[in-house]
């Protein structure tokens, strides 16, 4: 698989100019990313739905993410002191073995899951910020200014192929098991990717960096100073507000209209090649000076997804809405991720902040999931009561605020 991938890469990057070409380190932390992915998406995708089939209840699921997003940040501000102090890849190995023993520990619990979901949700949350804090360090490490969009552009595209196959699978798995049991194997699956994820990541060499003094409390200072910064990361905290929601209603949804988890994982198959579709498009064709359209384009695609689930919660409705936020969402993110890494270049000590920013970004992104959340179950909490597309609707509108909050380069 690796030497595959490298070929791939390779020789697309024969007819590219020497600059926008991807290193050794970039291509193997899109290996480790794909098989990361491919284990999160098997067990991720399923562990809502694994609570959602014990409890039947959103506010237990929409209090499980609560949690998690509350220490993500928690997990992110003390990841980055130890990338600081040591460097990137310890933070990010010890994220990819937490993940692991934390899959291996759900796997243990079973049905007692749902008696401990809180300190599941704590211990879910620190381990995915650890290794989120490293990787997106390290993407900006083996990324340069010449080459940054092909690389984030290519990274989506393994991203969403590994979670193209990880829920089909897993949807397999489950179906063919009677009861809950299936649940337990794809956990345990997912616990032995993070471990070869662990063992690849060893190919990655320390960096050498003269900065070691962690400059978190000094990041207040400096969004007074640079307004550019500031205005990026309160379009963070504005896309968090719908990326609460659709990291975990989605599939509740789906299950409702549609009871089986397998379809739901077939499913996943097309959102995420829709995804994949889209991102070699923005590997060919974005252009940093297009920021604000893609943004336009992205949020009016949303707002027409969410009309299709308006007045009607039906397999065709919600699939349809899915697909068009499955087109539009690599749109969005990958624009925000681009521009925000050029702007860490320019900020003060160039680019030695970049776990600070890391840090700072996560916090505000992670404030706007929470936001939507508790919107979520205090107004949404019963999927039959019809409020939930107009929750929706509401948080895609908010999208728009977005276009201001960054500049065409």
């Amino acid at each position: 698989m690796n030497l595959n991938i490298r070929a791939w890469l390779h020789s697309r990057g024969n007819t590219l100019p020497l600059e926008k070409r991807l290193s050794r380190e970039a291509v193997i932390s899109l290996l480790i990313h794909s098989i990361f992915q491919f284990g999160a998406s098997m067990s991720g995708v399923f562990l809502n739905l694994y609570l959602w089939r014990l409890t039947h209840s959103v506010v237990v699921n929409g209090t499980y993410n609560i949690i998690v997003y509350i220490l993500t940040p928690i997990g992110f501000a003390i990841g980055g002191y130890m990338i600081k102090k040591k460097d990137r890849m310890v933070a990010y190995r010890l994220g990819i073995v937490l993940i692991g023993l934390f899959y291996l520990s759900v796997s243990i619990a079973g049905e007692r899951l749902v008696d401990y979901y809180v300190l599941f949700a704590i211990f879910n949350g620190l381990a995915g910020a650890f290794y989120w804090v490293g990787y997106l360090t390290l993407m900006y490490d083996v990324s340069t200014e010449q080459n940054r969009i092909r690389y984030l552009a290519f990274n989506m595209m393994f991203f969403t192929a590994a979670t193209l196959a990880g829920p089909a699978l897993a949807g397999f798995i489950i179906r063919l098991k009677e009861g809950l049991s299936g649940y337990t194997i794809v956990f345990s699956i997912a616990f032995v990717m993070f471990l070869l994820a662990t063992l690849i990541s060893l190919k990655i060499k320390a960096s050498i960096g003269h900065h070691r003094v962690y400059y978190l409390k000094y990041t207040g200072l400096i969004m007074k100073k640079k307004q550019e910064w500031s205005n990026a990361l309160l379009g963070f905290f504005g896309m968090g507000l719908l990326q609460g929601t659709m990291l975990f209603l989605p599939n509740i949804l789906l299950f409702k209209v549609l009871p089986r988890e397998d379809l739901v994982g077939y499913l996943g198959v097309l959102y995420s090649s829709l995804s994949i579709v889209m991102g070699i498009f923005i590997s060919k064709y974005a252009n940093a000076g297009r920021a604000r359209m893609y943004l336009t384009i992205s949020t009016v695609g949303y707002l027409v997804g969410v009309s299709c689930i308006i007045g009607s919660l039906n397999v065709w409705s919600v699939v349809g809405f899915m697909i068009l936020y499955s087109i539009f969402a690599p749109l969005q993110g990958n624009t925000m991720t681009g521009f925000y890494y050029s702007l860490i270049a320019r900020l003060p000590l160039k680019g030695e902040l970049k776990v600070e920013s890391v840090v700072v970004r996560e916090f505000f992104l992670n404030v706007g999931r929470v936001i939507s959340i508790l919107v979520l179950i205090t107004f949404g909490s019963d999927l039959d009561g019809g409020l939930i597309p107009w929750i929706l609707l509401l948080a895609a509108l908010t999208q728009f605020g977005l276009i201001w909050s960054i500049k065409n380069r």
